[in-house]
């Protein structure tokens, strides 16, 4: 029995991470070869499960992008996350190769994509927990609307961004375009990507992905 739930465990974690990842490079697959801007699956109407923006949130104006830096450290202060960032690349199968497995605490960013604060949509995934316990996304479907990710850049500046949508997108019916594409052009936004749903012990993947929307609005030194 010990040996099982430890293989059950060890499952969990790869097969729900590899999901999150795959979903992603999926879309950048798809988004560099057609740029195709209407998304690669079937619709997702009626399949978004969302805290969306909740009306009584005044959002504050977007900063205006700025230049290129790579990303060391993210801070999510409502999650109490403190966690280093390694930039990643893309597996054998064209997904975003996560971080390795013994370092839950560590956030990868899409190193051959945007920067975290200059123009467009910068990527970041992370395990939302191990065999043993959570890992550094796993209160991400608890963040809200209005709430503040800082990502530390390597030039010394600090890229803060606004959270302005979080979603829950269920497997079936996926819109990468939708859940990764930028909401608006000309703005320097940021993803925040993990697992969510219910583990499904049969496919031994989680049923859905949560997607954190922000995008710039400070910058500090």
């Amino acid at each position: 029995m010990a040996e099982r739930e430890r293989s059950s465990g060890a499952g969990r974690l790869l097969m729900g991470v590899a999901w999150a990842m795959l979903l992603v490079g999926l879309w950048l697959w798809g988004h560099e070869m057609s740029d195709i801007r209407q998304g690669i699956s079937a619709p997702t109407t009626g399949d978004i499960a969302a805290v969306g923006r909740p009306p009584e949130v005044r959002l504050p104006p977007a900063l205006k992008p700025l230049g290129n830096a790579t990303p060391q450290r993210i801070d999510i202060p409502s999650m109490k996350v403190q966690a280093p960032v390694v930039g990643r690349g893309l597996d054998p199968q064209g997904a975003i190769d996560p971080p390795p497995f013994d370092q839950p605490g560590v956030v990868g960013w899409y190193a051959a994509g945007v920067r975290p604060g200059a123009v467009g949509t910068a990527l970041f995934v992370g395990h939302v927990d191990t065999e043993t316990r959570p890992a550094v996304f796993y209160k991400l479907s608890a963040v809200q609307p209005g709430e503040t990710v800082r990502v530390i850049r390597d030039d010394g500046t600090v890229a803060e961004f606004t959270v302005d949508d979080v979603q829950v997108f269920s497997r079936d019916h996926f819109d990468a375009q939708q859940a990764y594409g930028p909401r608006e052009s000309g703005r320097a936004e940021l993803r925040l990507v993990t697992c969510g749903g219910t583990f499904d012990r049969a496919s031994r993947t989680y049923t859905a992905n949560v997607v954190v929307s922000a995008y710039l609005t400070g910058d500090g030194l």
